[in-house]
């Protein structure tokens, strides 16, 4: 894909590894660990088969090395330290303002992309129609009623969410 000279969108929740080149763009997209962790959780769960609560529990303390890792070590293996070839998009940002939000970002990539004059966004409504269990709530916030409080200091013990959050500002 490197050496191809069309454009390659590659989606993972894995970290930053080896295999990721500084020269190879990215766009990082970050969410609120807090709100990350409660839809993942969520979605774990539906089935009946977990708990919520034991499966938020895991995700907390999930070890580096297993699948996407602990959250807070994921966003910091994308964003630490700063490289001019990946860019972070906000989920924030792109819930608030997604025709701008991605134009910004692929444009600071110089990607090439245009948007087609007839593209058109879908609101959240529909994507909760489309797939309800992926597009669950579509606010920013969820995990102020989700987030058990004892599990809400167990996120914020752990080094790695503590300072990934210090980096995108949401302490």
């Amino acid at each position: 894909m490197r050496k191809s000279p069309q454009v390659h969108l590659v989606k993972t929740h894995r970290p930053r590894d080896e295999l990721i080149l500084d020269g190879d763009k990215a766009i990082c997209l970050v969410r609120d660990g807090r709100d990350c962790l409660v839809s993942w959780a969520r979605q774990r769960t539906e089935d009946g088969v977990r708990c919520f609560a034991d499966e938020l529990r895991d995700l907390i303390f999930l070890p580096a090395g297993r699948g996407a890792g602990q959250w807070g070590w994921n966003v910091l293996s994308w964003l630490q330290p700063a490289h001019p070839e990946r860019i972070m998009l906000r989920y924030e940002d792109l819930i608030d303002q997604p025709g701008a939000t991605v134009r910004r970002v692929t444009d600071a990539l110089s990607l090439g992309l245009v948007p087609a004059a007839t593209a058109a966004i879908p609101t959240f409504a529909e994507l909760h129609q489309a797939d309800g269990r992926f597009f669950r709530r579509g606010f920013n916030g969820t995990y102020r009623d989700e987030l058990p409080e004892d599990l809400h200091r167990a996120f914020w013990a752990e080094p790695g969410n503590a300072a990934a959050m210090a980096l995108l500002g949401l302490m």
